[in-house]
């Protein structure tokens, strides 16, 4: 069904080109939208005119006409106006409007195709036959894009502002799997990689925030070089949304290619994560209880190769400060992270907790 937001559009273009009023009725006779100033006609009587068999009315200077969807009357549109073009004109604005719901349709067709493909709900010959069908060209290198939205469910702002960004007239659709998160379906030139991925991801955050004022993270999956691939990219796209919540926090745009080591760590099972930190830190305190400076402290100190006197500088502390932080770690944890391998270990481990605690 058409949206309320393109029908009021369309007839307040109309109204300021023509100068003419517009009223779109349900077949109830109920008000749907209308122009500035425009009358209201009874409900029972745009009821009766949108169930007779005619398809026009006039009542004084007021048009009635039916808009038609698979046949069946879908609006009832209300032209008033006292020039001669008044019909003319009203039946442009049911021609605009039938071509609208059109698109409409044509495109949830497409929203539900797509949604079908990403989660491995269709043969390959429904595949094939679906995209000819819907003329989505099937061998296009493409990309999944995921938006995750902080929004409540009913929230469609971060969905209207995309399709206003992406247009389907440039091979890019926009689908929805969930609440609260929209995918992209990005189109590819065969010059275009993971940059141009990373670019429209980025450009799209920074919009959102900017204009809907919405905390918004992205990530996104391999390039798909036809249509029956990317369902893998969407999943790719998916653990690098759940792995990026989890490691990178600081990060707003994820790739699937940069994960590193969170990957691995993602797909372990809790049991033998929690052999790996219960073998590390035996007898010792288990760093999952860090307040922010120590974390920092480590943060800062792996960020600077291990170096005390550059980690000491960013911290804007004395070097012999560090060293007592350090050692009290030591003392506490039994990890000395000045010992590169000591280091690697507690940054694994420290990674791990954040796994189970999620």
């Amino acid at each position: 069904m058409i949206s309320t937001q393109l029908l009021k559009k369309c007839i307040d273009d109309l109204a300021g080109i023509t100068k003419i009023m517009f009223t779109v009725y349900d077949t109830a006779g109920a008000p749907v939208v209308m122009t500035a100033d425009s009358p209201v006609t009874d409900a029972q009587m745009i009821a009766h005119f949108a169930a007779s068999p005619v398809d026009s009315q006039i009542i004084g200077d007021c048009y009635l006409l039916k808009v038609l969807e698979d046949g069946e009357p879908a609006f009832v549109v209300a032209a008033t106006g006292s020039g001669d073009n008044t019909l003319m004109i009203a039946r442009i604005a049911v021609s605009e409007i039938e071509t609208l719901m059109a698109t409409s349709h044509e495109r949830n067709d497409r929203s539900s195709y797509f949604q079908n493909l990403l989660l491995d709900n269709l043969l390959l010959v429904d595949i094939t036959g679906q995209a000819k069908k819907l003329h989505v060209e099937f061998n296009k290198r493409r990309g999944i894009i995921l938006f995750d939205a902080d929004t409540n469910p009913y929230d469609t702002t971060a969905s209207e502002l995309m399709q206003e960004m992406f247009r389907e007239q440039n091979g890019d659709y926009l689908t929805a799997i969930d609440t609260g998160s929209v995918i992209l379906i990005k189109a590819l030139e065969e010059n275009e990689s993971y940059e141009r991925l990373e670019e429209v991801a980025e450009m799209a955050v920074d919009t959102l925030e900017t204009e809907a004022m919405l905390r918004v993270r992205a990530s996104y999956g391999t390039i798909a070089e036809n249509l029956k691939d990317l369902s893998a990219s969407y999943k790719e796209a998916r653990m690098a949304m759940d792995c990026g919540k989890i490691f990178y926090a600081e990060k707003k745009v994820i790739s699937y290619n940069r994960l590193g080591i969170g990957r691995l760590i993602y797909q372990l099972p809790p049991s033998l994560c929690e052999t790996f930190i219960t073998e590390v830190f035996e007898g010792h305190r288990v760093p999952d209880d860090l307040d922010s400076e120590e974390l920092n402290t480590i943060h800062t100190f792996f960020e600077n190769n291990l170096n005390v006197s550059e980690t000491a500088r960013q911290l804007f502390i004395h070097r012999n400060t560090l060293v007592y932080r350090i050692e009290k770690l030591q003392k506490e944890c039994g990890l000395d992270i000045r010992d590169f391998r000591e280091a690697m270990t507690l940054r694994i481990a420290l990674m791990i907790l954040q796994y189970m605690r999620r």
